[in-house]
């Protein structure tokens, strides 16, 4: 059950999201329960982030990050700065300093697309934990202006069929699956 102080501490996004299937709700309820004040916070075992799938809407084309931690091509994304409390703000600078693209912007809306709790294994000095990932669109319409932010952590443009294929996690696979009627609804528009 979420309290009053829980929800207060909680972004409006996420109390209000609607899941898709029932790994989502279990997924939803588990960061629903987070007791903490600050559910960002990167020393609590369950800590929220917010990270965004990039696209491009006229080609039809997803961008992911190949992550060094975790060994797999992902999106972008991560954890707040002290202070932010706002997810899609979160998105937004994490996927600015990761990709350089600086024209990016919620796409088709503002709205989360997909809530997920991400196992994360030990490493940087942090022990194995987990991520409450609430997850967005965000689009460019300069895609030629990605560029890695370090030499080992490239970003390559995909099909969406390829990025699901390429990705190894099944949650961003399901993110990705998402995707699929935005983009098609995109492409029909533009005919």
């Amino acid at each position: 059950m979420v309290t009053t102080a829980m929800a207060a501490a909680l972004p409006a996004q996420i109390t209000s999201y609607q899941p898709q299937g029932a790994k989502e709700a279990r997924d939803l309820d588990r960061i629903l329960s987070i007791s903490e004040p600050d559910p960002w916070l990167r020393e609590i075992p369950l800590h929220l982030t917010g990270s965004a799938i990039i696209v491009h809407p006229e080609s039809g084309r997803v961008l992911l990050r190949w992550h060094e931690r975790q060994q797999a091509w992902l999106q972008v994304g991560g954890h707040g700065d002290p202070g932010e409390s706002d997810p899609l703000a979160v998105a937004l600078r994490e996927a600015t300093e990761e990709t350089g693209l600086t024209d990016l912007v919620p796409w088709p809306a503002p709205d989360l697309i997909h809530v997920v709790v991400v196992q994360v294994p030990a490493g940087r000095g942090e022990p194995a934990h987990e991520h409450a990932d609430l997850r967005f669109v965000l689009a460019t319409g300069s895609p030629e202006q990605a560029r890695a932010e370090t030499a080992g952590s490239p970003v390559r443009w995909l099909s969406l069929a390829d990025a699901i294929r390429l990705t190894s996690a099944d949650n961003l696979a399901e993110s990705l699956s998402r995707l699929r009627p935005m983009l098609a609804a995109a492409a029909q528009a533009s005919r």
